[in-house]
């Protein structure tokens, strides 16, 4: 696993990531016919990547805020900041939700409408709330090659 601030730091190649935003505000969200609010704090999105460009091009996506909504995630990135990306070349979206599993869900069937085994891909990062030490040790090895 690795930790990106930047979609040209990743492979183009399939896998899975977790997507770090941050909201400044409250922020109504819709997924299929459910509505939540999401409250200002720090949330991480599971998704995956196996198309054209792979991991690259889909965190490219995610981490432009003017495009064309597609994807839940999208009513997110067009509001929030992209602070970045826990990405696992090869990983499995819903692998790496489970690894979160401690993390609260603020929103069913946000992010997961076409998974069978997730109540949601979306999970609420509270203040504090510790990651996975793979994930934490992904996230310092990133922090330390900053200048």
């Amino acid at each position: 696993m690795i930790f990106c601030v930047s979609a040209f730091d990743v492979p183009a190649a399939p896998g899975a990531y977790a997507l770090w935003l941050r909201l400044e505000a409250p922020f109504e969200v819709t997924a299929g016919k459910r509505k939540g609010i999401l409250l200002a704090g720090d949330y991480l999105y599971c998704g995956s990547a196996r198309g054209p460009g792979g991991l690259r091009a889909r965190l490219a996506r995610h981490m432009r805020p003017q495009k064309r909504a597609h994807w839940h995630i999208d009513q997110l990135t067009a509001v929030a900041s992209v602070l970045g990306a826990f990405v696992h070349e090869d990983g499995d979206e819903c692998a790496l939700n489970a690894a979160l599993g401690d993390l609260p869900i603020p929103v069913a069937g946000f992010g997961s409408s076409d998974c069978r085994r997730c109540a949601a891909h979306l999970r609420l990062w509270p203040r504090g709330a510790p990651l996975p030490s793979r994930w934490e040790n992904a996230r310092k090895a990133a922090e330390s090659r900053l200048p």
